[in-house]
């Protein structure tokens, strides 16, 4: 008999589920939106990483279309996105007793222009910007670099993500 209540309780549940429209686990509503258009985000940093703004705009794009059941256009897309990498430093954090720097900070700042075409109220431009800490002795190459930039795009994508079809 209690076997059989958790099964209706189940039953019941999946069904009110269904029935209050599409859910996303993610915590994304896109509402109408079927096409989704990120445009390139070029680096207009005062100092350059080379494949970031490659690396960035591919980052937005894969959230996107992994989180969401929109399809990825080249044009006229339902939600759009544009924007530029305005930020791109490294910062000394803390000192040792020698007074040199113990550990840096990369900090990376995306401007993001989002227009909801089917909502207008949603469309904003905002800055986004996280950080990641380093080792002062190590050189920002290699896989510390690809450490930091993993740990900041991850951040700020979702950021972004959050910010436009999660509204958190």
């Amino acid at each position: 008999m209690k076997k059989l209540s958790y099964i209706l309780l189940f039953s019941i549940s999946t069904v009110f589920l269904v029935a209050c429209g599409a859910y996303s686990f993610t915590g994304g509503s896109t509402g109408d939106a079927k096409t989704l258009q990120i445009d390139f985000f070029p680096n207009q940093a005062s100092l350059i990483e080379p494949s970031l703004s490659q690396r960035f705009t591919q980052d937005l794009q894969d959230l996107f279309t992994r989180q969401t059941n929109l399809t990825l256009v080249n044009g006229n897309g339902d939600l759009y996105f544009a924007g530029e990498i305005t930020g791109y430093r490294v910062t000394p954090m803390s000192a040792t007793s020698d007074q040199t720097s113990a550990q840096n900070r990369l900090t990376i700042t995306v401007n993001v222009r989002f227009e909801n075409k089917l909502i207008e109220k949603d469309n904003f431009e905002k800055q986004f910007s996280f950080y990641s800490d380093f080792d002062a002795s190590a050189q920002l190459t290699g896989s510390v670099l690809e450490a930091a930039l993993d740990e900041i795009l991850e951040r700020v994508t979702q950021d972004i993500f959050n910010a436009s079809v999660a509204k958190w």
